[in-house]
């Protein structure tokens, strides 16, 4: 691993040109005779490079300086990370000779300018720029600088950076990573801190935290000279970013130019205060409250080795300390002597501990994190116990400053020991901790443990860090950003996702519908037709088709037979006519094989000779059809519009469904897909019914073709996902759900399945990012439609479909509801559940909105069981969650999937107990009817359904209801309730049982041309219903009509018609005396 400043690196020299001064406005002269010089000086990381030449000042003109200094990088005074964090300081001076009077030589400040020296880590090897120069308070360019802002002719200086060769390598160009680390504001201070005055020591304000630069090494990241300021002063939004220098002679300089804060919603960040319930307590802190603010900005650059040891010790400890106090800007030795006295002066006060969880940079992609995180008393113990360090930055910083004799409050980079050092935290004592063990008694001959030590400083602390205890007091917190110029974990780009889905689910693009066998041979003969009518007039215009040129005389219309006579004996005399009959042969034949049904020979010639007539008659007509195509440019082929839609079909598959008819279901979607296969929708309907089904090879085929067709439809990817973790292909699975996320990221179903996935595969980091998305998501969908926070609200008025992708706010949490579940497991139970279940699937519960109630709708609907089941176990530990109302109906409608109607019973009465609101659902009460017709209760699905309609809202879904209800009307003998809950059903949504119910009523009441009508519309719909065509030879015996009746009753014979209503047929045929053809 190549080290970017290690043992053997040769120096690179890096050149500072400062080209020329520009607007510079120089001091008024005393008389015309007194000399003004003009000079720059510069200087980086502290140390002076050099002063230019002096040059005499003319009157607001520019000066040419030509100045050039430089410095060693790489050797001992100058690393690539100062490089990185500190800019070089240019300082414009102006020299006043003295004169006899004066004593000495006057100098001016005018102001500094600040030069960044970030492109040369970017690998260039020169750049130029125009800095602007900021002015020193009470200088003369201050007052000038004013005016000529307004006018765009600020002072400024034109500089030029180059090295001989570029300092990174391209490979460690592409190893190293840039981190930046604000410290912005500390809000709701303890109420103690004043402002300084003139009977007040001022007070510093230091924040720092520890950072790897390399694999060996560990920084401590020092920000001082934090500003407090008085409540009432929002924070700008937008304010620039600072440099992390010291006390500089233009304030203005600062500032990093380019480079702002910009916050962001307290619910998109990172830190601790994101809540709801906290809004109201920041917006009072940041108003009205004291706050220290820095503003400062830290860059570092991390190799590979640090980088690789930064992502290690996040894995290891998620937590990374920010430690905070206070500390008096007074010296700390007096007299250079460094004593007691100045130990004292360097004592830590109000330590404070902030812990940013550092885990979010380990999730793909992320970049950024920026937070609020709360501040807590320094405490040993808790430190150990949270990050696992033994070592406070600011001691050892402390120590340092005291150490050398002096305080670097213009430093902001201090080394300490290794990461080893640092979580080791050293074998010797110190004498807090020596005089804590005899405080507390404790013998002087036995040695203690690490953790008895640690235990007794913290027992010592938690006495003596009273001031500390503030920051818990007044709930102060300090908002940090840390941001890397590359991810630690890389995301994988959409277009590689996108080659990879590609690659395991080939896009198959849709197929034109080919004609087979009769309209096969049928348009091969009108096509042979066209080719010969074109060959035919090919030799009409060799013949006559100069008559045909301009000014040439027309043909003659008698003479039309003998052109006729002409071309035939042409075409008989050149063997073209032969050869038409001969192209033509084969065609015909493909004719009378396929659409006239003939493959034998006729043994009878007055057969033989019918069917040559009847085939004559057949070909002469289609030849006329085949000539008006071509020959008329207005003619177009008209298609006959199917009787059924698709969607029709779905619906009468899913009604199919209902009743447990699974073969009529399947010849539903199958037509579904003959009518149009390249639909994806079409594909995952069938693929989910086959998931009902438990045909999960079936229904991976289907949701794949849904793929292959479209690569983007985000239902079938999510399937595909969880089919491939039912089957122990993960890496499979990933790349579904990866790619999912990819295609709608703001699909919060698809980010709360990819945190399933991962909790599966025991990735908690990546379950967490996945699981924080789908919660920003939904909290963001919830803001864009101005909805009341959900975890206030115990049932929403509407779910929204996952097809129509709307998502709303709350957040969730990770748990399963039943251990037993893991993948691969399938859903074993379903093939042995009645088909008559599977009609919840058009039952939409209104579920409360937290991510897994949110995802748990959609795998219902898609009969994925075993991560509906998952995603329920989430619910239950979810701070949102939890076994509420919603929850309860969601189990129950899993266990009335899986045929545990009992424990479906049980859940629905919790829902019921535990709102009220519950009771006013009619979906709710439209799903215990569903459970007592399945159990056979039918007086109290009766009961339920009634319930359910009485509503002033209708249920999700009605047709089930109203079918059912109807059903339990005839078998009571409720005839005409019957009849108009199936006219009510025939308006809403017609289909063969509505029909079929209504015309029994009809009958039953003795409308027997209202039954006729209706079981004729059934009949349309579904001409293999047995029923329908029993009840029509009913009416037809009632009716007197002998030969439908007989009909009616072969039909229903052959389709196997139930006993009882074959019974009733009979008694009526034995009372009329026909109907029956074996009379």
């Amino acid at each position: 691993m190549e080290q970017l400043n290690g043992a053997g690196e040769k120096a690179v020299s890096v050149k500072i040109a400062v080209l020329r001064g520009n607007n510079l406005f120089s001091s008024q002269r005393a008389n015309k005779a007194e000399s003004i010089l003009n000079y720059v000086s510069a200087e980086f990381n502290g140390v002076a490079l050099g002063d230019s030449q002096m040059l005499d000042v003319l009157e607001n003109q520019g000066l040419d300086y030509n100045f050039t200094c430089g410095f060693e990088c790489f050797d001992a005074s100058h690393t690539l990370d100062d490089v990185a964090h500190q800019p070089v300081i240019l300082t414009v001076v102006e020299m006043h000779l003295k004169e006899k009077k004066q004593k000495e030589e006057k100098k001016v400040i005018v102001g500094q300018a600040m030069v960044d020296l970030l492109p040369l880590l970017h690998g260039q090897c020169s750049f130029s720029t125009t800095v602007i120069l900021h002015p020193t308070p009470g200088s003369p360019v201050e007052a000038a600088s004013l005016e000529s802002n307004s006018k765009g002719t600020q002072p400024s200086l034109d500089v030029s950076i180059t090295v001989p060769e570029p300092l990174l390598s391209d490979n460690q160009l592409s190893n190293s990573n840039l981190l930046r680390v604000t410290v912005e504001t500390a809000y709701s201070v303890p109420e103690v801190w004043t402002p300084a005055s003139g009977f007040m020591p001022s007070y510093s304000y230091v924040a720092g935290l520890p950072m790897p630069i390399t694999a060996e090494k560990v920084q401590a990241l020092i920000f001082c000279n934090g500003v407090l300021k008085l409540n009432g002063e929002r924070e700008a939004n937008g304010r620039p970013r600072k440099w992390p220098l010291g006390p500089l002679l233009a304030p203005a300089a600062h500032f990093i130019p380019g480079l702002f804060i910009d916050g962001e919603p307290a619910e998109m960040e990172y830190g601790d205060l994101t809540s709801i319930e906290e809004r109201d307590f920041r917006n009072e802190a940041e108003t009205n409250k004291k706050r220290v603010s820095w503003d400062t900005e830290r860059r570092c650059l991390l190799d590979a080795g640090g980088t690789a040891c930064l992502t290690s010790m996040i894995a290891e400890s998620r937590l990374w300390p920010v430690e905070v106090m206070r500390s008096q800007q007074a010296g700390a030795t007096k007299g250079g002597r460094t004593g007691k006295g100045g130990e004292e002066d360097n004592q830590i006060s109000f330590h404070g501990l902030a812990y940013v969880d550092m885990a979010p940079l380990l999730y793909p992609g992320v970049r950024c994190i920026r937070g609020a995180y709360l501040v807590h008393p320094f405490d040993d113990a808790d430190l150990l116990v949270k990050t696992k360090r033994k070592v406070s930055i600011l001691r050892e910083w402390i120590k340092a400053q005291t150490i050398q004799g002096r305080v670097k409050s213009n430093s902001s980079l201090t080394s300490i020991q290794s990461p080893s050092k640092v979580h080791d935290g050293g074998q010797k004592g110190t004498k807090d901790s020596k005089e804590s063990h005899k405080k507390l008694g404790m013998p002087g001959k036995h040695s203690p443990t690490v953790t008895d030590s640690l235990m007794l400083a913290a027992m010592e602390q938690q006495q003596d860090n009273t001031e500390g205890q503030m920051y818990a007091d007044s709930r102060t917190y300090i908002i940090i950003e840390i941001a890397l110029e590359k991810s630690l974990v890389p995301k994988r780009p959409p277009e590689e996702l996108a080659k990879r889905v590609m690659e395991l689910i080939p896009h198959r693009p849709s197929l034109s519908r080919r004609p087979a066998g009769a309209e096969r041979a049928v348009q091969d003969y009108q096509a042979q037709i066209t080719s010969v009518a074109r060959q035919v007039l090919e030799q009409y215009q060799q013949l006559f088709g100069s008559a045909f040129l301009p000014a040439e005389k027309p043909l003659d219309p008698t003479s039309q037979e003998q052109r006729k006579t002409q071309l035939l004996g042409e075409l008989n005399c050149s063997g073209k006519y032969f050869a038409f009959k001969e192209q033509m042969k084969y065609s015909v034949v493909r004719v009378v094989r396929e659409k006239m049904l003939r493959t034998e020979a006729f043994t009878d010639a007055e057969q033989l000779q019918a069917f040559i007539s009847q085939l004559y008659v057949f070909l002469v007509d289609q030849m006329h059809v085949a000539l008006n195509k071509t020959l008329s440019a207005d003619a177009q082929e008209t298609q006959p519009r199917p009787l059924l839609d698709c969607s029709q079909l779905v619906h009468f598959a899913k009604e199919a469904q209902l009743n447990g008819d699974y073969q009529l279901a399947t010849q539903y979607y199958q037509e579904q897909l003959t009518r149009d296969r390249s639909n994806p929708a079409h594909w995952f309907d069938y693929g989910a019914f086959c998931m009902l089904t438990a045909d999960h090879m079936k229904a991976e085929e289907c949701f794949q073709s849904a793929v292959s067709i479209d690569q983007t439809h985000l239902p079938s990817l999510l399937m595909c996902g969880i089919l491939a973790e039912m089957g122990g292909l993960f890496v499979k699975a990933e790349t579904f759900l990866e790619r999912a996320t990819c295609v709608d990221p703001a699909s919060v179903v698809a980010w709360t399945l990819f945190g399933l996935f991962y909790q599966g595969q025991e990735n908690s980091i990546h379950a967490e990012m996945a699981l924080l998305e789908a919660n920003k998501q939904l909290r963001a969908c919830g803001v864009d439609r101005g909805a009341e926070p959900p975890a206030q609200v115990e049932v929403q008025p509407e779910v929204s479909s996952f097809e129509a992708g709307v998502k709303r706010d709350t957040e969730g949490s990770l748990e399963t509801s039943n251990q037993d579940s893991r993948p691969g497991d399938g859903d074993k139970c379903v093939a042995k559940v009645e088909p008559s279940t599977m009609q919840h699937l058009t039952t939409s519960i209104r579920l409360k909105n937290t991510i897994y109630m949110e995802t748990v709708q959609f795998l219902l609907q898609s009969n994925a069981l075993q991560m509906a089941q998952r995603a329920l176990g989430q619910e239950l530990l979810c701070p949102e969650g939890g076994p509420s109302s919603s929850y309860y109906l969601a189990l129950a409608r899993l266990h009335m999937l899986r045929g545990d109607y009992d424990s479906a019973d049980d859940n629905l009465k919790k829902a019921l107990k535990d709102s009220v609101q519950v009771e006013q659902d009619p979906d709710v009460w439209a799903l215990f009817g569903h459970l007592h017709h399945q159990t056979g209760d039918h007086g109290k699905a009766q009961d339920c359904y009634e319930r359910t309609l009485d509503f002033m809202t209708d249920a999700t879904e009605t047709h089930p209801v109203l079918l059912r209800l109807g059903f339990i009307y005839l078998q009571k003998g409720e005839f005409e309730k019957a009849k108009l809950i199936f006219l009510r059903a025939c308006k809403n949504s017609p289909s063969c049982l509505t029909w079929l119910g209504l015309g029994v009523a009809c009958y039953r009441l003795g409308e027997l041309t209202e039954a006729e009508d209706a079981l004729t519309e059934a009949n349309t719909l579904n001409n293999e219903n047995a029923e329908v065509w029993g009840y029509l030879s009913l009416v037809c015996l009632k009716s007197g009509r002998k030969l439908e009746a007989e009909q009616s009753y072969k039909y229903a014979l052959k389709l196997k018609l139930q006993d009882s209503v074959l019974c009733e047929i009979k008694a009526l045929q034995d009372h009329v005396g026909f109907g029956n053809p074996c009379f």
